[in-house]
Protein backbone atom coordinates (compact mmCIF):
# COMPACT_ATOMS: atom_id res chain seq x y z
CA UNK A 1 0.00 0.00 0.00
CA UNK A 2 1.52 3.62 -0.95
CA UNK A 3 0.64 6.44 0.83
CA UNK A 4 0.38 10.16 -0.20
CA UNK A 5 -0.09 13.25 1.00
CA UNK A 6 -3.39 15.26 0.39
CA UNK A 7 -4.99 18.71 0.56
CA UNK A 8 -7.97 17.46 2.45
CA UNK A 9 -8.09 15.71 6.15
CA UNK A 10 -10.32 12.90 7.28
CA UNK A 11 -11.68 12.97 10.35
CA UNK A 12 -9.87 11.71 13.13
CA UNK A 13 -12.70 9.34 14.33
CA UNK A 14 -12.26 7.03 10.78
CA UNK A 15 -8.33 6.76 11.64
CA UNK A 16 -9.20 5.56 15.25
CA UNK A 17 -11.46 2.84 14.17
CA UNK A 18 -9.65 2.00 11.49
CA UNK A 19 -6.50 1.22 14.16
CA UNK A 20 -8.80 -0.73 16.23
CA UNK A 21 -10.13 -2.69 13.48
CA UNK A 22 -7.11 -3.89 11.70
CA UNK A 23 -4.29 -5.91 11.69
CA UNK A 24 -1.96 -3.61 10.26
CA UNK A 25 -2.70 -0.64 12.09
CA UNK A 26 0.84 1.16 10.81
CA UNK A 27 -0.51 1.27 7.40
CA UNK A 28 -3.35 3.55 8.82
CA UNK A 29 -1.49 5.89 11.53
CA UNK A 30 -0.59 9.45 9.94
CA UNK A 31 0.77 12.19 11.86
CA UNK A 32 -0.81 14.61 9.97
CA UNK A 33 -4.51 13.10 10.37
CA UNK A 34 -4.40 12.87 5.91
CA UNK A 35 -6.55 10.28 4.27
CA UNK A 36 -5.20 7.05 3.33
CA UNK A 37 -4.53 7.07 -0.61
CA UNK A 38 -3.31 3.72 -1.92
CA UNK A 39 -2.32 3.60 -5.76
CA UNK A 40 -5.00 1.83 -8.44
CA UNK A 41 -4.06 -1.87 -8.73
CA UNK A 42 -2.34 -2.96 -12.28
CA UNK A 43 -0.15 -1.53 -14.74
CA UNK A 44 0.60 2.39 -14.06
CA UNK A 45 0.83 3.38 -17.59
CA UNK A 46 -2.96 1.86 -18.10
CA UNK A 47 -4.25 4.65 -16.06
CA UNK A 48 -7.00 6.74 -17.33
CA UNK A 49 -5.28 9.98 -18.37
CA UNK A 50 -4.92 12.91 -15.39
CA UNK A 51 -5.89 10.35 -13.03
CA UNK A 52 -2.82 8.39 -10.78
CA UNK A 53 -4.59 6.53 -7.66
CA UNK A 54 -8.15 6.18 -5.46
CA UNK A 55 -9.32 7.39 -1.97
CA UNK A 56 -11.34 7.21 0.21
CA UNK A 57 -13.96 10.16 0.80
CA UNK A 58 -17.12 9.76 2.73
CA UNK A 59 -19.99 7.61 3.69
CA UNK A 60 -23.15 7.99 4.16
CA UNK A 61 -25.35 5.69 5.93
CA UNK A 62 -29.36 5.15 6.88
CA UNK A 63 -30.37 4.19 10.37
CA UNK A 64 -32.99 2.05 11.23
CA UNK A 65 -35.56 4.60 12.42
CA UNK A 66 -36.76 2.32 15.61
CA UNK A 67 -33.21 3.69 17.34
CA UNK A 68 -33.64 7.21 17.00
CA UNK A 69 -30.58 8.09 15.45
CA UNK A 70 -30.53 9.61 12.12
CA UNK A 71 -28.17 8.59 9.22
CA UNK A 72 -25.75 11.41 8.17
CA UNK A 73 -22.84 11.26 5.75
CA UNK A 74 -19.38 10.99 7.78
CA UNK A 75 -16.05 12.56 7.19
CA UNK A 76 -17.57 15.77 4.97
CA UNK A 77 -20.46 17.52 4.21
CA UNK A 78 -22.84 17.41 1.44
CA UNK A 79 -23.08 20.25 -1.07
CA UNK A 80 -26.54 20.85 -0.33
CA UNK A 81 -29.67 20.71 -2.73
CA UNK A 82 -29.74 16.77 -2.59
CA UNK A 83 -26.36 16.11 -4.30
CA UNK A 84 -23.07 14.30 -2.79
CA UNK A 85 -20.14 16.40 -3.39
CA UNK A 86 -18.30 13.90 -5.27
CA UNK A 87 -19.94 12.51 -8.91
CA UNK A 88 -19.13 10.39 -11.94
CA UNK A 89 -17.51 12.50 -14.47
CA UNK A 90 -17.78 11.36 -18.16
CA UNK A 91 -15.41 9.79 -20.32
CA UNK A 92 -13.39 9.09 -17.15
CA UNK A 93 -15.66 5.61 -15.72
CA UNK A 94 -13.12 2.94 -15.71
CA UNK A 95 -14.87 0.39 -17.95
CA UNK A 96 -14.27 3.20 -20.80
CA UNK A 97 -17.93 3.81 -21.13
CA UNK A 98 -20.40 6.79 -19.96
CA UNK A 99 -22.51 4.08 -18.94
CA UNK A 100 -23.14 3.76 -15.23
CA UNK A 101 -22.42 -0.23 -14.23
CA UNK A 102 -23.58 -2.02 -11.31
CA UNK A 103 -22.92 -5.19 -9.66
CA UNK A 104 -24.24 -7.26 -7.31
CA UNK A 105 -21.59 -9.10 -5.12
CA UNK A 106 -23.29 -12.23 -3.67
CA UNK A 107 -20.13 -14.37 -1.92
CA UNK A 108 -21.07 -11.85 1.66
CA UNK A 109 -24.87 -13.08 1.48
CA UNK A 110 -27.46 -12.25 4.39
CA UNK A 111 -28.07 -15.10 6.81
CA UNK A 112 -31.62 -14.08 6.80
CA UNK A 113 -31.85 -14.59 2.60
CA UNK A 114 -30.51 -16.51 0.09
CA UNK A 115 -28.51 -14.47 -2.78
CA UNK A 116 -31.20 -15.21 -5.18
CA UNK A 117 -33.59 -13.01 -3.53
CA UNK A 118 -31.62 -10.38 -2.41
CA UNK A 119 -29.80 -9.72 -5.95
CA UNK A 120 -33.42 -9.66 -7.45
CA UNK A 121 -34.41 -7.08 -4.85
CA UNK A 122 -31.46 -5.13 -5.76
CA UNK A 123 -31.73 -5.33 -8.85
CA UNK A 124 -35.02 -3.95 -8.84
CA UNK A 125 -33.88 -1.29 -6.77
CA UNK A 126 -31.24 -0.18 -9.90
CA UNK A 127 -33.66 -0.51 -12.20
CA UNK A 128 -36.23 1.94 -10.29
CA UNK A 129 -33.63 4.55 -10.83
CA UNK A 130 -33.12 3.52 -14.06
CA UNK A 131 -36.26 3.79 -15.48
CA UNK A 132 -36.83 7.59 -14.37
CA UNK A 133 -37.76 9.18 -17.63
CA UNK A 134 -35.36 12.25 -17.04
CA UNK A 135 -31.91 10.65 -17.45
CA UNK A 136 -30.32 8.24 -19.86
CA UNK A 137 -27.92 6.51 -17.77
CA UNK A 138 -27.31 3.04 -20.20
CA UNK A 139 -27.16 1.48 -16.89
CA UNK A 140 -26.00 -2.24 -16.54
CA UNK A 141 -25.44 -5.15 -14.50
CA UNK A 142 -22.27 -6.65 -14.38
CA UNK A 143 -23.31 -10.57 -14.25
CA UNK A 144 -21.78 -12.01 -11.03
CA UNK A 145 -18.99 -13.59 -11.03
CA UNK A 146 -17.74 -16.37 -8.13
CA UNK A 147 -13.97 -15.83 -9.39
CA UNK A 148 -14.39 -12.09 -8.17
CA UNK A 149 -13.67 -10.43 -5.44
CA UNK A 150 -14.92 -7.01 -4.31
CA UNK A 151 -14.80 -4.39 -1.30
CA UNK A 152 -11.83 -2.02 -1.41
CA UNK A 153 -13.30 -0.91 1.56
CA UNK A 154 -13.66 -4.19 3.20
CA UNK A 155 -9.81 -4.82 2.10
CA UNK A 156 -8.78 -1.36 3.22
CA UNK A 157 -9.87 -2.06 7.01
CA UNK A 158 -9.34 -5.57 7.36
CA UNK A 159 -12.23 -7.77 6.97
CA UNK A 160 -10.74 -8.89 3.31
CA UNK A 161 -11.70 -8.25 -0.73
CA UNK A 162 -10.33 -6.25 -3.23
CA UNK A 163 -8.58 -3.10 -4.89
CA UNK A 164 -9.83 -4.18 -8.15
CA UNK A 165 -12.94 -1.99 -9.92
CA UNK A 166 -15.58 -3.84 -10.66
CA UNK A 167 -18.47 -1.53 -11.28
CA UNK A 168 -19.65 2.35 -11.04
CA UNK A 169 -21.73 1.20 -8.13
CA UNK A 170 -20.87 -2.11 -6.40
CA UNK A 171 -23.61 -3.88 -3.92
CA UNK A 172 -20.63 -5.57 -1.85
CA UNK A 173 -23.11 -7.76 0.33
CA UNK A 174 -23.41 -8.06 4.35
CA UNK A 175 -20.57 -7.67 6.52
CA UNK A 176 -20.91 -8.25 10.05
CA UNK A 177 -21.78 -5.58 12.78
CA UNK A 178 -18.53 -5.09 13.50
CA UNK A 179 -17.63 -3.01 10.59
CA UNK A 180 -20.48 -0.81 11.29
CA UNK A 181 -18.95 0.08 14.34
CA UNK A 182 -16.18 1.46 12.16
CA UNK A 183 -18.81 4.45 11.65
CA UNK A 184 -19.91 5.35 14.92
CA UNK A 185 -19.86 3.56 18.48
CA UNK A 186 -22.16 1.11 18.49
CA UNK A 187 -23.02 1.48 15.04
CA UNK A 188 -24.09 -2.48 14.59
CA UNK A 189 -27.15 -1.68 16.51
CA UNK A 190 -28.59 1.29 14.41
CA UNK A 191 -26.82 1.57 10.80
CA UNK A 192 -28.80 -0.93 7.88
CA UNK A 193 -26.39 0.17 5.16
CA UNK A 194 -23.48 2.48 4.45
CA UNK A 195 -22.49 3.75 1.23
CA UNK A 196 -18.44 4.71 0.69
CA UNK A 197 -17.37 7.01 -1.78
CA UNK A 198 -13.81 6.40 -4.00
CA UNK A 199 -12.20 9.28 -5.74
CA UNK A 200 -9.64 9.70 -7.95
CA UNK A 201 -6.89 11.39 -6.93
CA UNK A 202 -3.54 12.72 -9.22
CA UNK A 203 0.07 11.52 -9.36
CA UNK A 204 0.62 13.42 -5.99
CA UNK A 205 -2.29 12.83 -4.39
CA UNK A 206 -4.91 15.26 -4.59
CA UNK A 207 -8.33 14.77 -5.41
CA UNK A 208 -9.26 15.35 -9.04
CA UNK A 209 -12.27 17.61 -10.45
CA UNK A 210 -11.29 17.46 -14.07
CA UNK A 211 -14.51 18.80 -15.54
CA UNK A 212 -14.70 21.28 -13.45
CA UNK A 213 -17.80 21.59 -11.63
CA UNK A 214 -16.94 22.04 -8.21
CA UNK A 215 -17.12 18.58 -7.43
CA UNK A 216 -15.09 15.90 -6.77
CA UNK A 217 -14.44 12.84 -9.29
CA UNK A 218 -16.30 9.39 -8.25
CA UNK A 219 -13.98 5.88 -9.20
CA UNK A 220 -16.61 3.96 -8.14
CA UNK A 221 -19.06 3.10 -4.83
CA UNK A 222 -19.59 0.30 -2.63
CA UNK A 223 -22.54 -0.60 -0.69
CA UNK A 224 -22.82 -2.88 2.79
CA UNK A 225 -25.56 -4.44 4.17
CA UNK A 226 -25.22 -4.66 8.22
CA UNK A 227 -26.22 -8.32 9.18
CA UNK A 228 -26.48 -8.02 12.60
CA UNK A 229 -30.71 -6.78 11.29
CA UNK A 230 -33.22 -9.47 10.30
CA UNK A 231 -33.44 -8.70 6.91
CA UNK A 232 -36.58 -9.31 4.78
CA UNK A 233 -38.62 -9.47 1.35
CA UNK A 234 -41.42 -7.03 0.98
CA UNK A 235 -41.21 -6.99 4.91
CA UNK A 236 -39.33 -5.34 7.53
CA UNK A 237 -36.46 -4.65 6.85
CA UNK A 238 -37.14 -4.66 3.23
CA UNK A 239 -34.13 -4.88 0.73
CA UNK A 240 -35.28 -3.26 -2.12
CA UNK A 241 -36.29 -0.56 0.00
CA UNK A 242 -32.81 -0.25 1.55
CA UNK A 243 -31.17 -1.01 -1.35
CA UNK A 244 -33.29 1.73 -3.31
CA UNK A 245 -31.83 4.64 -0.98
CA UNK A 246 -28.30 2.99 -0.83
CA UNK A 247 -28.68 3.17 -4.87
CA UNK A 248 -29.22 6.86 -4.77
CA UNK A 249 -26.30 7.88 -2.58
CA UNK A 250 -24.46 5.36 -5.14
CA UNK A 251 -26.48 7.76 -8.66
CA UNK A 252 -24.59 11.00 -6.28
CA UNK A 253 -27.79 11.95 -3.90
CA UNK A 254 -27.37 13.14 -0.75
CA UNK A 255 -29.82 12.33 2.23
CA UNK A 256 -33.18 14.75 2.20
CA UNK A 257 -35.76 16.12 4.58
CA UNK A 258 -36.37 16.81 7.85
CA UNK A 259 -36.95 14.26 10.68
CA UNK A 260 -38.41 14.51 14.08
CA UNK A 261 -39.15 12.61 17.20
CA UNK A 262 -43.05 11.88 18.05
CA UNK A 263 -43.09 12.85 22.00
CA UNK A 264 -46.06 10.47 22.62
CA UNK A 265 -44.84 7.48 20.80
CA UNK A 266 -40.98 8.04 20.21
CA UNK A 267 -41.00 7.67 16.44
CA UNK A 268 -39.17 9.54 13.46
CA UNK A 269 -41.41 11.42 11.42
CA UNK A 270 -39.61 12.99 8.18
CA UNK A 271 -41.61 15.82 6.10
CA UNK A 272 -41.46 15.09 3.34
CA UNK A 273 -41.04 11.55 3.13
CA UNK A 274 -38.55 10.12 0.46
CA UNK A 275 -36.40 7.15 -0.36
CA UNK A 276 -33.66 9.73 0.33
CA UNK A 277 -34.64 10.22 4.06
CA UNK A 278 -32.00 9.10 6.51
CA UNK A 279 -33.70 6.46 8.56
CA UNK A 280 -35.79 4.01 7.42
CA UNK A 281 -39.83 4.24 7.58
CA UNK A 282 -40.91 1.28 6.24
CA UNK A 283 -41.26 -0.17 2.96
CA UNK A 284 -40.47 2.09 0.01
CA UNK A 285 -40.49 1.02 -3.60
CA UNK A 286 -41.25 4.12 -5.45
CA UNK A 287 -39.75 7.23 -6.55
CA UNK A 288 -41.04 10.35 -4.35
CA UNK A 289 -41.18 13.65 -6.18
CA UNK A 290 -38.40 14.64 -4.21
CA UNK A 291 -35.78 12.03 -4.83
CA UNK A 292 -37.36 12.46 -8.76
CA UNK A 293 -35.89 16.14 -8.65
CA UNK A 294 -32.46 14.90 -6.79
CA UNK A 295 -31.77 12.28 -9.71
CA UNK A 296 -32.83 14.87 -12.52
CA UNK A 297 -30.40 17.57 -10.95
CA UNK A 298 -27.59 15.14 -10.97
CA UNK A 299 -28.14 13.44 -14.32
CA UNK A 300 -30.76 15.21 -16.69
CA UNK A 301 -27.71 16.07 -19.24
CA UNK A 302 -25.62 13.23 -18.79
CA UNK A 303 -23.01 12.68 -20.77
CA UNK A 304 -22.79 16.31 -21.26
CA UNK A 305 -22.08 17.56 -17.98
Amino acid sequence: MNLHKSIFTMALLLVAFACEQTDDVSQLKRADDSPLFMDPPGDPDARVAGVGNYALYSAEYLTSGESGQIGRTIFFKDVGNKELSADFVPGINLDGTDAISYYVDQKRPSQDLNAGITSAAISRAMATWDNLTCSELGMYEVPFDKQKTTGFISQYFGFRGSYDYVADVVHAGWMSGKFFNLLAPEGSTFILGVTFTIIFTDDHGNPTDIDKNGKLDVAWREIYYNDAFAWADGKHYDVETISLHEAGHGLSQAHFGQAFLDAGTGDLHFSPRAVMNAAYSGIQTAITDTDNAGHCTNWSEWPKN
